[in-house]
């Protein structure tokens, strides 16, 4: 039972704290705020001493964008913490959490987040908690082995959104925890609320047991999706550890004992596999075509850009196959998205080349000409007849360094 100093330090905290909701613009359309003022609304002492400020509040409501923001201070989780250490009866029997299910769309991950996707066949999910450069830093590296790294900042929200992410993927099977397990001023403390929930499950109310953060609560999954995650998954727990070269190690080690797809998916969850064929046409692209070469001596890649009866147009010089190919799209140099690809292939040939000194010859593109485009190759133009090996080069007058263009 609080005493009667408790109770009026309690109410000058949320008092101040609403305040402080009310002043702040990103509050006004918050579920966190929304849910906190309703809750505390039907209170005995929402009713009399707190009415005036939660009226106040409820004046700057906004149609809800988001719930949880896992902002280092959060004002309204502020308040209903004071309110349940000074209330702890009548707060056990609020609904304080505004995390809503949300719904999943098509594709994998079903649900959106700060993370970034590097290989859905993968093995390992790194969640880095708090360290958002950490997440940059292996999503940039691509260790082989991983599927998906981000962020996550919040003991509710968040967790949940990892298990139903992590359960639309049978190919992971070890969740690594990493990076900065900061409190904050509200305790969400979502690294150690992770670890307990593998370590300890959930308790009758779907709170994490021995979880220390504020609202451990796995509202929107069911326990059966809890069960399936754990079962699916290994945690290695490396929190507070942010060294990239040290967690790309684990990340590697992780790959090496993958014990394969997990063969019990909570869900079917199908991603299309299509068998791509062999293309069998090729079509020239209206803006001509391209002869590539690495220059050796100065370690630049050349291009020569060429229209379609055989005029150079223009050179383009440079140290990397992106600089090239974006220079060559920006100046509209390529129409069509096989052409680009085609030419983003023979550039980082071409610049392997340069790199290893092997020697370098141009390919010609997949797929046979149009028969309407090979009627004829006379003045030197580039008609594509050289796009395939089986494709007669008598008549071209092309010289032989330019015969594998295809395009």
């Amino acid at each position: 039972m609080a005493t009667a100093e408790q109770v009026t330090s309690a109410f000058h905290i949320i008092t101040t704290q609403i305040d402080e909701a009310i002043a702040a613009a990103k509050c006004h359309k918050c579920g966190c705020l929304q849910q906190t003022v309703e809750a505390l609304a039907g209170t005995e002492a929402g009713k009399g001493e707190l009415a005036s400020v939660l009226a106040k509040a409820k004046t700057i409501f906004e149609p809800k964008k988001y719930d949880c923001l896992g902002c280092p201070v959060c004002y309204p989780a502020l308040a209903a913490n004071a309110f349940v250490e000074a209330f702890p009866e009548a707060g056990a029997g609020l609904d304080l959490c505004p995390t809503e299910e949300p719904e999943e769309r098509q594709g994998w991950p079903p649900l959106p987040g700060d993370y970034s996707v590097v290989r859905y066949g993968a093995p390992v999910a790194v969640c880095a908690l708090n360290s958002e450069l950490l997440v940059k830093t292996l999503a940039d590296r691509k260790p082989e082995g991983l599927a998906v790294v981000g962020t996550m900042h919040t003991e509710n929200l968040g967790i949940e959104r990892v298990i139903k992410n992590t359960l639309a993927n049978p190919h992971i099977r070890c969740l690594l925890l990493c990076g900065e397990d900061t409190q904050q001023a509200v305790g969400h403390l979502p690294g150690q609320c992770f670890e307990s929930l593998f370590h300890n499950g959930l308790d009758e109310r779907s709170r994490i047991i021995g979880a220390r953060g504020r609202r451990p609560v796995l509202k929107n999954v069911r326990r059966e999706e809890v069960d399936a995650f754990l079962e699916q998954v290994e945690l290695i727990s490396m929190v507070g550890e942010e060294d990239a070269d040290i967690i790309t190690g684990q990340i590697q080690s992780c790959a090496d004992r993958n014990p394969d797809v997990y063969p019990y998916p909570f869900k079917e969850f199908q991603i299309e596999r299509i068998q791509a064929p062999e293309p069998k046409r090729l079509t020239l692209d209206k803006a001509g075509y391209f002869v590539v070469y690495p220059e050796m001596r100065s370690k630049r890649l050349v291009v020569e850009h060429y229209t379609n009866q055989g005029v150079l147009n223009c050179v383009l010089e440079g140290t990397s196959t992106g600089a090239l190919y974006s220079d060559a799209i920006e100046r509209q140099l390529v129409t069509r998205l096989d052409h680009a690809a085609y030419l983003g292939r023979e550039l980082a040939r071409a610049e392997q080349a340069i790199l290893t000194g092997a020697h370098f010859v141009q390919d010609a593109a997949p797929g046979e000409l149009l028969p309407a485009s090979t009627a004829s190759c006379v003045s030197g133009s580039s008609c594509g007849c050289f796009s395939t090996p089986k494709a007669d080069s008598s008549s071209c007058s092309l010289p032989d360094a330019e015969k594998a263009v295809c395009q």
